[in-house]
């Protein structure tokens, strides 16, 4: 970067405008290989007529916005807000190109099907299948990749094993795609089957078959299977575990309840851990109740990076769980000291093609009157069916009705209300969530199901869950 910095300094320093355009298409590349996508679509701007290989390198910038929500190594990344303008921003920009003269190929097309996978766009997505058929775009194992990847972050896993299993080339990346994809979706068993099955064919796991895979395992509890993946590292493959390696043994071990014990790997590591590390055991702290555990985390977290509000946020609920509100004011002072304010929760759901965002408590959706109406209503017809509101999950010291209104106000559940007046009565509910989802809004959305006939598909920062008749695919264990 600082030499690439250096080299810019140079062009403005002693070349003429207008520049020359390969000088011009290699420092948009040089800043979208960075991530500097604001600085690469300026540059972007300034050409009169890109070439393919320029359209390709922005398109692939905005593609990469939200790929860094890693499900595997870290369980408190997200796509946030920006992130998805921005990946919708590439969509548009799709759209300038083929009104172009400029035909898009399969490095295009990549790019344009992860912006959908990270967006959870499935309209879209298949869209980009279909014209790739139209057009002749050759099905190569680059682009066999994406589509797996983009249908099983869409929720159509089937359709995206259908694809993986009619590819004439798969290589280790397509296999870690479709293991990826069953972790995702919590079946953990499929996933090692196609682990053993790669090896069968003669492919060797790199460090990202080794994460994908006991990723899969930590998600419905094979705890075993995990811990024998993540020896085999070193034992079968020679290789010295990294990082992430770690970090996805802590989250498997804590997950299933064994908070002390991913204490002590995280203790023992021959590295320092990172802040991945810390808040994956501090998440695993709160679901289990184990305060000194989360409290020792936090602490590290806030020194690593005191910037990041769920670390707080974890805390905070840890303490409101159990009716310690004194705390919890004081971790809410403490994210004040440092300048950190919330995340605040944001679904993304699909509708006849077309994408909505709600907040939480959001007024801003031009069927706002209509929704808040249709919450009312399936707020009723919960308490007929016995549903009372987990007030646990809500941070602040206020009376139990005020805390209900809270909960009822969370921005799923204002894309399911839409939905459910939007959408076809046949048609899942798809919806992508930036955060974890609450236990309340989990055991409502179960019942919601029930109640409406619908079935209710929801990808949040961590996994799919699947709503049907009044049972969600994670079988509770998320």
């Amino acid at each position: 970067m600082h030499h690439g910095l250096a080299l810019h300094a140079h062009v403005l320093k002693f070349l003429e405008t207008p520049y020359d355009s390969f000088v011009q298409a290699s420092l948009l590349n040089f800043y979208a290989n960075y991530g500097k996508l604001g600085v690469a679509r300026y540059l972007f701007d300034q050409i009169s007529n890109p070439d393919l290989a320029t359209w390709n390198s922005i398109l692939s910038a905005y593609a990469h916005c939200g790929s860094s929500s890693n499900y595997v190594t870290d369980n408190e990344s997200n796509i946030t807000s920006d992130d998805s303008s921005l990946l919708m921003e590439g969509l548009y920009l799709f759209k300038e190109m083929q009104n172009s003269l400029v035909k898009p190929n399969e490095v295009t097309m990549v790019a344009l099907i992860s912006a959908c996978a990270n967006l959870g766009a499935l309209s879209q997505g298949i869209w980009a299948n279909m014209y790739i058929l139209k057009n002749s775009i050759k099905l190569n194992h680059y682009v066999g990749t994406a589509l797996v990847d983009m249908y099983s972050k869409c929720g159509f896993l089937e359709l995206a094993y259908q694809l993986f299993d009619e590819l004439p080339e798969r290589d280790i990346l397509c296999y870690n795609a479709m293991i990826g994809g069953f972790g995702i979706h919590g079946y953990g068993h499929r996933a090692l089957q196609l682990y053993e099955q790669m090896k069968f064919e003669g492919l060797v796991p790199d460090d990202v078959t080794f994460m994908v895979t006991m990723y899969a395992c930590s998600h419905v509890g094979l705890v075993q299977e995990g811990c024998k993946i993540f020896e085999s590292i070193k034992e079968v493959y020679g290789k010295e575990p990294k990082l992430e390696h770690y970090g996805c043994l802590v989250d498997l071990l804590g997950r299933a309840g064994k908070v002390q014990e991913a204490e002590e790997k995280v203790r023992e590591m021959p590295m320092k851990p990172n802040a991945i590390l810390w808040r994956s055991l501090l998440g695993a702290a709160r679901v289990h109740g184990n305060l000194e555990v989360g409290e020792i985390a936090l602490n590290r977290l806030i020194e690593l990076e005191p910037e990041t509000s769920g670390n707080y946020v974890l805390l905070s609920n840890m303490y409101a769980s159990i009716d310690r509100w004194e705390d919890v004011k004081r971790v809410r002072k403490l994210m004040k000291h440092h300048g950190v304010n919330k995340t605040p929760g944001s679904s993304l759901v699909e509708v006849n093609g077309a994408m909505h965002e709600f907040l939480i408590g959001d007024r801003t959706h031009p069927c706002s009157s209509e929704i808040y109406l249709k919450l009312e209503e399936v707020g009723r017809r919960l308490q007929q069916y016995g549903h009372r509101p987990r007030t646990k999950e809500v941070l602040f010291d206020i009376d139990e009705e005020e805390k209900e209104d809270a909960l009822t106000y969370h921005s799923e559940r204002l894309a399911i209300a839409f939905a459910l007046i939007a959408s076809d009565s046949n048609d899942p509910i798809r919806i992508i969530k930036n955060l974890r989802v609450c236990s309340d809004c989990h055991e409502s959305t179960k019942l919601i199901s029930m109640i409406y006939g619908r079935e209710i598909i929801v990808r949040d920062r961590n996994r799919f869950h699947h709503f049907k008749s009044g049972t969600c695919s994670c079988l509770d264990y998320w």
